[in-house]
């Protein structure tokens, strides 16, 4: 499972992490260019595309194949 988070469009919202059902994202524990902690997917194998995260990420920044 390959989940990929832009690091150009993401802003941190953290949006992905409070909906996902599976908790599968985390907060980032460094600092990305622009200053901002991403979020990551910490634990892809529990991710079911139920793509809850890319359909409330508002800057489309989450892709899941």
């Amino acid at each position: 499972m390959s989940i990929e988070i832009s690091e150009t469009y993401c802003k941190g919202c953290d949006i992905c992490i409070f909906v996902c059902p599976r908790e599968v994202y985390v907060k980032s524990d460094t600092l990305n260019k622009k200053g901002i902690y991403l979020p990551i997917p910490k634990y892809p194998e529990k991710c079911t595309k139920c793509q809850l995260c890319v359909l409330q990420c508002p800057d489309q920044a989450i892709f899941i194949p």
